[in-house]
């Protein structure tokens, strides 16, 4: 098979040449092939590490080691969630720190690959593109001297002159949009660089990625922020509740912005297998744009952001806030606001923690902090055993539950709280007239006395909140123009064949002109053929068969050409 194939080089020459930009192999066998030193171990790595195969296996790797960065909590996103992770899975934990699993994309493996397909992409677009321009300024090569050793290849004899052939192949190549020129007694033509355009831009795109998803990384920043109805927020790194941000970002990248939570609009499928299913859910903003900008009003839905300043603020969830008063033992109200409570199912069932630090003193005259465990449910489903819950996602029917503590809240220490969760260590339960703890459901305008003339909590009434993420992708614009440039040159390297046609038109000994057309692709084709053909038709009709009568003596005539032969 390999004589078959050195023939078949020495006998195409130049016109069997590569049809693409791929690097040849080269092998030679372990007797004759020199020792290698350093340079030449250096030069062998560089050729493995710059070929389209190793560049393929690292895009894949790349995509296999971004398999647990999906399916583990990350740090960068949740420290929360990888938290609850380590607990919940105590034995798997050490081997998932020691292989940084927990920061896949920062981790050392994950960004070895990452700079190695990297390099890999540029060392092998690099001189590809510098041959393919080369080849774009060049003439196709002339035709080999045996064109019947070619895939498709197809002959007749005419009464045209060679010239006249080769001056009408010309015009029908050229009018098929092949490059051609005369090269001897032939024709040569080459068509379908679109494939070899697409394949470096594919590469080319796939870089452009890889440094858009990096810049990215290392510019963005991402930020939560709660805002209640009539609240409002600005574009201050101290208003978020929680921020990330990249190793290379500055807060003065920050866009200036600021917009206030008009209101939030919820409606919810009523009956029906999809009850409770949203369908309404927007928010109503005033936002402005700018340290002075003019107000303007905008609704910001799921997945259809306010953006301003190439800074998106996205609709992340929704739940209540019951409006909470406390009064003291003389009836001073000491405290009142809407308090957000977290939900923890669809129908909004609501958990959370009200906390009064500041102004309230018991009945002895001292001051003291109160804390309250609170529980709420917008639409009550009636008394029963067991936990209540919420039965429907809309505030039908709202009522909120409550049980009081006194004593210290254990904000002073200096370390951070929940804001949800009420610490308890250090406070006393308020007890009722049987020295049950207190604890008490009520609809909005209901009071719950506090013992021994300790007060009142009132619930006046719920408020609703939503949940915003503002984030800022610097390249994420390049990365979509990027994408959709490597799906347009993935198309064009698979489905564009590049191909070369030779047309050699020389006179016979009997003084008949004798024509022969073939074909040669980048591989096997069953479409080389049938284009050979095409062109052969068109060519005929110019330059038809020779006449039997003119053929030469003891000769049998000719048929015009069907199609090539393969």
């Amino acid at each position: 098979m390999s004589s078959t194939n050195t023939t078949d080089e020495r006998d195409l020459g130049e016109a069997g040449a590569q049809l693409s930009t791929a690097p040849r192999e080269e092998s030679a066998s372990s007797s004759s092939a020199p020792a290698m030193g350093v340079v030449g171990w250096a030069r062998w790595f560089w050729r493995q590490l710059t070929s389209m195969r190793v560049a393929l296996i690292l895009l894949f790797l790349l995509s296999l080691g971004a398999i647990p960065g999906s399916l583990i909590p990350q740090n960068s996103v949740d420290e929360l969630k990888v938290q609850t992770f380590k607990e919940a899975h105590t034995t798997v934990t050490p081997v998932y720190e020691k292989l940084q699993l927990f920061d896949v994309y920062s981790s050392v493996w994950f960004s070895a690959i990452y700079i190695l397909l990297f390099v890999s992409l540029i060392g092998c677009i690099v001189p590809r593109t510098g041959q393919f321009v080369g080849q774009l300024r060049g003439r196709p090569p002339g035709a080999p001297k045996k064109l019947n050793r070619l895939p498709a290849y197809t002959t007749w004899r005419t009464d045209a002159e060679p010239e006249q052939v080769r001056e009408a192949a010309l015009a029908v190549l050229r009018k098929r949009r092949f490059r051609s020129h005369v090269a001897g007694d032939a024709v040569a033509a080459e068509k379908g660089y679109l494939r070899e355009t697409g394949n470096l831009m594919f590469h080319i795109a796939l870089i452009v990625m890889l440094v858009s998803f990096a810049g990215g990384q290392l510019f963005k920043s991402e930020g939560g922020k709660l805002v209640v109805e009539g609240d409002g927020f600005s574009n201050t790194l101290t208003q978020y509740d929680d921020f990330k941000s990249g190793s290379l970002f500055d807060t003065d990248d920050l866009a200036p912005f600021s917009f206030t939570l008009d209101d939030f609009i919820g409606t919810y499928e009523r009956s029906g297998p999809q009850r409770g299913t949203p369908r309404t859910y927007e928010a109503r903003v005033t936002y402005s744009a700018g340290a002075h900008g003019t107000p303007e009003k905008r609704i910001i839905k799921v997945n259809e952001p306010l953006v301003v300043d190439g800074t998106k603020v996205y609709l992340n969830a929704h739940g209540y806030a019951p409006v909470i008063s406390v009064k003291d033992g003389k009836g001073k109200e000491i405290y009142r606001t809407a308090v957000p409570l977290l939900p923890i199912d669809n129908n909004v069932t609501s958990t959370g923690a009200i906390k009064v630090m500041d102004g309230y003193k018991g009945a002895d005259g001292k001051k003291t902090q109160l804390g309250f465990q609170a529980f709420f449910v917008p639409t009550f489903a009636g008394d029963g055993q067991g936990t209540m819950f919420s039965q429907f996602p809309g505030a039908d029917y709202p009522v909120l539950a409550l049980n009081g503590f006194y004593g210290s809240l254990g904000v002073d220490s200096g370390l951070p709280q929940n804001v949800y969760q009420l610490d308890t260590s250090k406070m006393k339960e308020f007890k009722d007239a049987n020295g049950d703890k207190l604890k008490q459901r009520m609809r909005p305008g209901e009071t719950m006395k506090l013992p021994d003339g300790a007060g009142s909590v009132t619930f006046e009434g719920v408020e609703e909140w939503a949940s915003f993420q503002i984030s800022r992708q610097p390249a994420s614009g390049w990365a979509l123009t990027g994408a959709v440039a490597a799906i347009f040159g993935l198309a064009g390297s698979l489905f564009i064949q590049r191909r070369r046609v030779w047309v050699r038109a020389v006179r016979g000994e009997d003084g008949v002109t004798v024509v022969e057309m073939a074909g040669l692709g980048r591989n096997e084709s069953t479409k080389l053929p049938e284009e050979l053909a095409d062109l052969a038709g068109a060519l005929h009709t110019v330059t038809p068969t020779a006449s039997p009568t003119e053929s030469a003596p003891g000769q049998p005539s000719e048929e015009p050409a069907e199609g090539a032969e393969k």
